[in-house]
């Protein structure tokens, strides 16, 4: 009955290799278990909104902004050089 219990530590090259091992365990998991990309756009394509997102919609709103400010400058500048207003350009088409 009497036995004698050794607690053996581990050393740091045995830990960095258990450390190794299970990293590179990890690695391997999580690429076997990610979807694959077709399944991927499959589930992602009727939950994305036909507009874009938040952050889209508020640059291209910005960039919209930056184009009238900077056609507005234009305009005026050419008034006041020529003394004449610019024709009408047509429209740009929806980006």
């Amino acid at each position: 009955m009497r036995e004698k219990i050794e607690s053996e530590s581990v050393s740091r090259r045995k830990a960095l290799s258990l450390f190794g091992l299970g990293a590179a365990l990890g690695f391997t998991l999580s690429s076997a278990l990610e979807p694959l990309e077709a399944e991927a756009e499959e589930a992602a394509a009727p939950a994305a909104e036909p507009t874009g997102t938040h952050g889209m919609q508020r640059r291209q709103g910005r960039r919209a902004h930056r184009h009238e400010r900077r056609h507005g400058r234009q305009e005026r500048r050419h008034e006041r050089r020529t003394g004449e207003k610019p024709e009408a350009e047509p429209a740009e088409p929806a980006k």
